[in-house]
């Protein structure tokens, strides 16, 4: 015996998800029942629940590699790259 759910979401996500679980072998219906089933063996969510808020220092790399600033390379060889990462400028 089975029951329905109805839920709410994104189209763009649902479509995303679908999309997903196809490239899978899955149907939504299949997907969210392995996800349900799991969370019961976990007795919560089957994953950690986490906001990593990148660092001032992330942010400072980020803009650097946008701005194309301090690039290095490339090297001919690995003893070339070792040696511009252990420069001191």
């Amino acid at each position: 015996m089975t029951t329905s759910m109805t839920i709410r979401m994104d189209p763009n996500v649902k479509q995303a998800a679908q999309e997903l679980f196809r490239s899978l072998g899955l149907d939504m219906t299949t997907a969210i029942n392995i996800f349900l089933r799991q969370a019961l063996i976990h007795n919560g969510l089957p994953f950690k629940v986490t906001y990593d808020r990148p660092t001032e220092k992330t942010w400072q790399a980020l803009r650097v590699a946008e701005n194309d600033t301090d690039i290095h390379g490339p090297f001919a060889t690995v003893d070339e790259m070792m040696e511009d990462l252990n420069a001191d400028d």
